[in-house]
């Protein structure tokens, strides 16, 4: 059995940070080629704390604050601009990470894009309404308008 660090969501085995031991040949064959996972040691260890580090300070400290920029986010006009031809179909689509931008002009808050949990695919204009995990607790519903440039 080896010892491995996830660096990667891993289905059926962890987080990142997680330490689990795994067989060697998966280790050896899967996990650490594609980068999922590093072997375990100690200076390994301690980057699992930095890890752990950055991802507390991306995800809202505490439920309190998430449900405090949760009321803010519910009421901000968030307008997505996007390319779009006769009849409102878009060139393309609307991603989180459009949608992240837009919140942050609208509200001034950072939203990571992996938070952003869509519908469906954004490909006409019109009314929206997507869901933004603040915490794992806290999920925010926010309407967004997606306007023809």
């Amino acid at each position: 059995m080896a010892k491995i660090i996830l660096t990667h969501e891993v289905a059926g085995l962890g987080a990142p940070g997680d330490i689990v031991e795994v067989k060697d040949g998966y280790a050896r064959n899967y996990l650490v080629p594609r980068k999922l996972a590093t072997r375990w040691t100690k200076g390994a260890e301690k980057q699992i704390v930095t890890m752990r580090r950055a991802a507390k300070a991306r995800e809202m400290a505490t439920v309190e604050d998430a449900l405090a920029a949760s009321d803010k986010l519910r009421q901000a006009n968030v307008t997505v601009p996007a390319k779009a031809g006769s009849g409102g179909r878009l060139f393309g689509t609307v991603t989180s990470a459009d949608i992240a931008d837009a919140v942050k002009a609208a509200t001034g808050f950072d939203v990571d894009k992996r938070k952003i949990e869509l519908p469906a695919r954004i490909k006409t204009t019109g009314p929206y309404t997507v869901q933004i995990r603040l915490h794992d607790s806290v999920l925010v519903p926010v309407e967004v308008e997606v306007v023809a440039t």
